[in-house]
């Protein structure tokens, strides 16, 4: 790696954290300790009269984003398996997903025993939909990744899906609040997955939430989730004779979301909107502090796109791999850690898809450059707008001073 340049005194230094969420709320946790105090932490032990939190929350949120019928959770991961599950996504099946994403999305399709089949990226960071219809040929499922919070033209996606016959599940764990064309992402395709994992936008430590209109599907996702025959006990379920002809075909894989969890998450998601618009906030002050810096390239948003940016990205188009080590390690000399998904080795959660020696695949080109300059970053709501602004001057500066420099890591010294 390159020698960080010597820092100078008097330069400006970030000292927060990148990983600290603010507190649970006051109300999340008063809702924990009662169910703490009750021992009934699963979500089928009841008292009497008693509707348990997992099936209030599953009712809350299915109302928050108008669907018919919610299920749930352990894990977002889970959600997207019991998703495929449900589709009946057998072993050996091609399932299309985005080149660029997280490990959980083609981890999913791999414990079906499926093969995942990655479409490619464009430089707005969603899925590359010309290269969607080329592999779409005998597909019968997509699993669509709005990754970082990047949503596709969904009109035009849902069209060529429909065409093709392909059924859409949407992974929607960046991305909870959001919208395209005013309609909220999960509600596109037949069923959509959801993350409460700590740096997601509502936090149970782990656990997810699965959507649908579709009455089977949502049956089976129940039966599959480990409902036993106590699908009776939720409220944002299929009504019992749903399950009449799949209760005893359907096996259970337990997956459940417990009380505990629920009870943290129900007030989380009333506080939705606000911290949503919080988010953006901090967005929108790192973008307006990024704007035509020399060398770096912000990513449009367009104007259908009702984002959720508990993230920010931005390219590095065309620099070298030193270059881009090197202003990384200058950032993080000062505070800013920035991570790299065009590194040569995944660090963290920075793999992509030809880290996933497990699948098949053939080199992307195009997306393999999106991906050589593209570098991340978390937006926590513990970073305050001033925050914001003097992460984004760091930046910055430090891309400005090696792009100057001729993205020669040896010409950049202060």
């Amino acid at each position: 790696m390159p020698a960080i340049a010597p820092h100078q005194t008097g330069m400006e230094q970030f000292t927060g954290s990148f990983t600290q969420q603010e507190p649970i709320p006051e109300a999340a946790i008063e809702a924990a300790v009662a169910v703490m105090r009750a021992g009934r932490l699963h979500r089928y032990n009841t008292a009497p009269g008693e509707v348990a939190e997992t099936a209030l929350l599953e009712e809350e949120f299915a109302v928050s984003i108008g669907a018919r019928y919610c299920l749930a959770v352990a894990s977002g991961g889970y959600a997207l398996a019991c998703a495929l599950r449900a589709l009946g996504v057998q072993p050996g099946e091609r399932v299309l997903t985005n080149a660029f994403t997280l490990a959980p999305v083609p981890g999913a399709i791999a414990s079906l025993g499926a093969v995942p089949v990655f479409v490619g990226v464009t430089e707005g960071l969603v899925i590359d939909l010309d290269d969607l219809a080329a592999k779409a040929d005998g597909v019968r499922v997509l699993l669509l990744s709005h990754m970082r919070g990047h949503i596709c033209d969904m009109e035009r996606l849902m069209a060529l899906c429909e065409t093709r016959g392909i059924a859409v599940v949407e992974d929607c764990a960046h991305t909870m609040g959001a919208t395209w064309a005013g309609r909220p992402t999960g509600r596109w395709g037949v069923m959509g997955c959801f993350s409460t994992q700590t740096y997601k936008h509502l936090n149970s430590g782990e656990g997810g939430l699965l959507i649908s209109d579709d009455t089977e599907l949502m049956a089976r996702a129940v039966l599959l989730s480990g409902s036993y025959m106590l699908y009776d006990r939720h409220r944002a379920a299929p009504p019992p004779e749903a399950f009449s002809g799949l209760r005893l075909s359907i096996p259970n894989i337990s997956g459940r979301m417990d009380n505990l969890r629920a009870a943290i998450l129900r007030p989380q998601l009333r506080d939705l909107a606000a911290q949503c618009a919080r988010w953006n906030e901090r967005y929108r002050v790192v973008e307006r502090g990024l704007a035509a810096t020399p060398g770096l390239a912000l990513i449009e948003r367009p104007g259908r796109e009702g984002f959720v940016a508990s993230s920010f990205q931005f390219l590095l188009p065309g620099w070298p791999a030193g270059a881009v080590h090197a202003v990384l390690a200058r950032c993080a000399a000062r505070g800013v850690e920035l991570k790299w998904f065009g590194a040569p080795e995944p660090a963290g959660f920075t793999s992509r898809y030809d880290s996933w020696t497990y699948v098949p695949s053939a080199p992307m080109p195009a997306t393999d450059r999106v991906l050589q300059g593209l570098i991340d970053m978390r937006l926590p709501l513990t970073f305050s707008l001033e925050d914001c602004a003097l992460i984004a001057r760091i930046i910055r500066a430090e891309v400005s001073a090696m792009y100057q420099a001729g993205l020669s890591p040896e010409g950049c010294v202060e």
